[in-house]
């Protein structure tokens, strides 16, 4: 009988949100105790500080594009990897106390982000209504439900019906079909896991200085490489006007000779590399690159270079 040590995850919580459907996610979770959070710099100190094993925490919205707050806070905090992404689709419910009607509804409460969103469901629906704004999707529902906000209804996740009585008055209200929230799984400096051919490297890089070329510099570390980005964000350094570092998504895994040698190559280059982690794609999807950019092609280079340098015959 194997027997697995008990682990803690931590989600910004409370039940109900976007988080808690992604750590819902993970296999390795289920059963596992879940420790909820008020924000996302909570999340990582209980990983940092060996509270919790895990940490999900959001990085990237289809519509909003990256969560600032997450990629500072792991620009700047160390020994934290990514070990897995999730994707959770970004819908809406309407709810309000059991036995409310729709034609009851003048005020409404809702997350600022999530009210941006429904925008075209609120014009057709409640033309007239009035907004108050609140700190989160569950927090809107929870204010509704104990009589704390004049609203009568709340924008909320779907996942609040699997955790509070409440009437739903509307469902997919969101304005956008295809929006979709990303998700990290982060834990303490590791191994990463072997690659599966469907996987992403996630780093923070800044750039040497401020001079003409310097962006084109960077990136050509990984075109030369035929390494694909999939992300490229910029984000303020913090410690003087015009210094950025560069968030960046690249199609592959550390253990691919490609991606190593760009890193080498990053390395060289950069005053400063955050390395996030290699990690299998949500989406599963096969990474597919030119063949002179295979494995082997660097292997037979390598060699070829030691057997010039060794003085081999033939070389």
């Amino acid at each position: 009988m194997v027997v697995t040590e008990p682990r803690t995850y931590s989600y910004l919580g409370p039940a109900g949100t976007f988080t808690e459907a992604a750590l819902d996610q993970v296999p390795e979770a289920r059963g596992q105790k879940w420790r909820a959070v008020h924000n996302v710099g909570q999340a990582l100190d209980d990983v940092i500080e060996g509270r919790s094993h895990a940490a999900m925490i959001a990085i990237e919205n289809s519509i909003e594009g990256g969560v600032s707050t997450t990629q500072d806070a792991l620009a700047v905090l160390p020994d934290l990897r990514i070990v897995g992404e999730y994707l959770v689709k970004v819908d809406f419910v309407l709810v309000a106390p059991p036995g409310t009607t729709l034609d009851e509804v003048s005020v409404i409460t809702a997350h600022p982000v999530a009210y941006a969103q429904c925008q075209q469901w609120l014009t057709h629906n409640l033309p007239n209504h009035s907004h108050v704004p609140a700190a989160s999707n569950v927090a809107s529902a929870l204010s509704v439900l104990d009589g704390s906000s004049p609203a009568q209804a709340a924008i909320a996740a779907p996942g609040i019906i699997r955790h509070h009585d409440v009437e739903v008055l509307a469902e997919s209200m969101g304005d956008n079909d295809n929006a979709v929230t990303r998700f990290v799984l982060v834990t303490r400096a590791a191994a990463p896991p072997p690659p599966t051919g469907a996987d992403k490297t996630s780093l923070i890089v800044e750039l040497p200085g401020d001079h003409p070329g310097a962006l084109l510099e960077m990136l050509e570390q990984f075109s030369a490489r035929g390494v694909n980005l999939s992300l490229l964000e910029s984000r303020p350094i913090g410690d003087s006007l015009g210094r950025y570092r560069f968030v960046i998504d690249a199609d592959g895994h550390i253990l691919d000779e490609r991606m190593a040698d760009a890193l080498l190559g990053i390395r060289r280059f950069s005053p400063r590399v955050v390395f996030l982690g290699s990690y299998p794609r949500a989406d599963r999807r096969i990474v597919h690159y030119p063949d002179r950019y295979a494995d082997g092609v660097f292997e037979e280079a390598r060699d070829w270079l030691r057997a010039l340098i060794s003085g081999a015959p033939g070389a």
